[in-house]
């Protein structure tokens, strides 16, 4: 699995990443004297990636990539930080535009993350994404498939048979986005991560826009779900525990979000989760004696209780917060 917690990719497709150009690049005239590139392609997962707010854009960047490296033999890569002073508002569209073009020249390409990053260039939430379905539809033969950010993400209900890995990384994914996973046919899908997020940053999504999902009717070989980040984690913790889903799981993730002593309540008084190798819940809101209840019912769980959050009050509000949101 990704789970990256939107930090930049160091690892992916199973490889250590290697970004073009690299930090402090300056200007096109270093390319390709300064550049210097792996022989080995198949070894390492490939970031194109806009290093600083000046200096050459993305598509110029990518353009020189493709004249300098031999993309025949990669099977991993990653489109990065696109945002510099001139390309604020481009789309991811209009970034893996030219990769489509170009399709024919990743024959073996099998790993592909879009959106690679970090806060320090922008904030998740302005990321602007589009529709996917052109991007997939170019790549059928990709196993493992990420994405980040989430304003105007569309995702194409169908089936993917070759999917294995798949990743929405969001500080609030559309429920749009959500059902449409839900309605389609993963025969080979064996992890699903979804940053759920909040419904301020284009997420909101309830129980019933998890139904696809929960039944697992498409999703036969799902080992690990990760339904994190999510500002309804005791809504959706009660629906898992009655979910088909789980008992086919090695691991449930529901960390990252505002789960509290309802939603931890609801997990041990639903199915049994004593089949799990793994449960996370780490950033969560729920007390210390429920802890002590969990760990006592699921002595053979790997259970990760990290990072405990505390409720802010505002009068006779209480808020709750998940951990990726802007």
């Amino acid at each position: 699995m990704i789970n990256s917690e939107c930090v930049e990719l160091e690892f992916f497709g199973g490889l250590p990443v290697f970004t073009l150009p690299g930090r402090g690049f300056g200007t096109m005239a270093d390319w390709p004297g300064r550049v210097e590139v792996p022989d080995d392609v198949d070894g390492w997962a490939w970031r194109i990636d806009c290093a600083w707010w000046e200096g050459p854009g993305f598509l110029e960047l990518f353009e020189a990539f493709i004249g300098t490296v031999d993309t025949e033999p990669m099977t991993a890569l990653i489109l990065g930080n696109w945002v510099t002073d001139q390309d604020m508002d481009k789309t991811a569209a209009e970034m893996f535009a030219p990769l489509i073009a170009v399709a024919d020249r990743f024959p073996n390409l099998t790993a592909l993350f879009l959106g690679d990053i970090a806060q320090e260039h922008h904030e998740i939430s302005w990321i602007h994404q589009s529709d996917l379905a052109p991007l997939l539809r170019a790549f059928p033969k990709l196993t493992q498939f990420g994405v980040r950010g989430s304003e105007n993400l569309r995702w194409e209900a169908r089936s993917y048979p070759e999917l294995r890995e798949l990743t929405f990384q969001s500080g609030g994914l559309p429920p749009e986005v959500v059902r449409a996973v839900g309605a389609c046919d993963f025969p080979a899908l064996a992890e699903l991560e979804l940053y759920l997020g909040d419904s301020e940053y284009f997420g909101g999504s309830d129980v019933e826009d998890l139904a696809g999902i929960l039944d697992g009717a498409g999703l036969p070989n799902l080992r690990y779900l990760g339904l994190r980040d999510d500002e309804n984690a005791d809504l959706t913790a009660a629906a898992v525990a009655h979910a088909p889903i789980v008992a086919r799981l090695e691991i449930l993730d529901l960390s990252l979000g505002t789960l509290g002593d309802e939603g931890a309540a609801a997990l041990l008084a639903g199915q049994p989760l004593t089949h799990l190798k793994k449960l996370d819940l780490h950033h969560h809101f729920i007390s210390e004696q429920m802890q002590e209840r969990l760990r006592d019912a699921l002595p053979g769980v790997e259970l990760d209780l990290s990072d405990p959050q505390e409720e802010d009050m505002d009068g006779d509000e209480v808020w709750r917060y998940v951990a990726v949101s802007e």
